[in-house]
């Protein structure tokens, strides 16, 4: 059961207000119940809004927060004085003051991804996600010297979701190779990765969180046993180390971290914007 409503409220898509309002609400344990308001462009948009938000205050009996991206001062005004909840104004937190210290304007820009289909690096990212949907889960070998990173693991240890990610928060070309019995019994990588050892970034997992993942997938299967996992693990683990490839676990990591933890291994000047 939710305690409290958080609106995001954006002139945009809404992704900003809502990525920096989860960073800080996770500092607090309490279950709120998030509400997107995207594309909050006009006045009687903002008045809609305040209608909502204030609604939500009397069934609850307490004041919602309220995150805003909002550029156009008059639809913000109406926000701030309509609504009877916490209002954390993003931009006039942090964006006013640095125009202040840069002694500079910002460009105000409304919903900031308005044009960003004609950048190259909106088109980059498009070709990264493109690319590791073909390159997922070994599905294909052709183009792998264009890969930014080749991802290799047992089955079920991450490498879908970094790769989707690292795509597409960081426009990297991501491809992954699932590690099989076979491969152990050759005591080789997939032969397709040869040639791109440099390239080549490990994931394992603890069999324990393995197994459970697994039977999830395929309940009671030798796929998800303990036993298979840990064999799985065991060899996987001994296959990196043999090979020299750079590896880490996920079992208690985030996509984020683990994508963190790449970037800094081969591409460290993807964290920096």
């Amino acid at each position: 059961m939710h305690t409290r409503t958080v609106f995001f409220v954006s002139d945009g898509t809404g992704i900003t207000a809502e990525t920096f309002g989860n960073a800080i609400l996770t500092q607090f344990e309490f279950k709120p119940r998030h509400v997107r308001l995207p594309f909050i462009d006009s006045v009687d948009k903002a008045h809609q809004v305040v209608r909502q938000v204030n609604h939500t205050a009397e069934l609850e009996g307490r004041r919602p927060v309220v995150f805003t991206t909002l550029v156009n001062v008059e639809v913000l005004q109406v926000i701030e004085e309509g609504c009877k909840a916490m209002v954390l104004d993003m931009f006039g937190t942090f964006v006013r003051p640095l125009e202040i210290e840069l002694g500079m304007k910002s460009s105000h820009r409304v919903g900031r991804f308005s044009d960003v289909s004609k950048s190259k690096e909106y088109h980059d990212r498009i070709e990264a996600i493109n690319f590791s949907l073909a390159h997922d889960d070994g599905q294909s070998n052709r183009d792998l010297e264009q890969a930014d990173v080749i991802l290799v693991g047992v089955s079920r240890s991450g490498k879908t979701p970094t790769s989707l990610y690292l795509a597409m928060q960081h426009g990297l070309k991501a491809a992954n190779y699932p590690l099989i019995p076979e491969d152990f019994e050759r005591k080789q990588l997939p032969g397709a990765l040869g040639t791109h050892r440099k390239k080549i970034f490990g994931l394992t997992i603890q069999p324990e969180r393995l197994s459970e993942i697994r039977n999830e997938r395929r309940p009671n299967s030798r796929y998800a046993s303990l036993e298979s996992c840990r064999h799985e693990v065991a060899e996987a683990e001994a296959m990196m180390r043999r090979e020299g490839i750079r590896w880490l676990s996920t079992t208690t990591k985030s996509i984020e971290e683990i994508a963190t933890t790449i970037l800094q291994e081969i591409r460290p000047e993807r964290l920096e914007y």
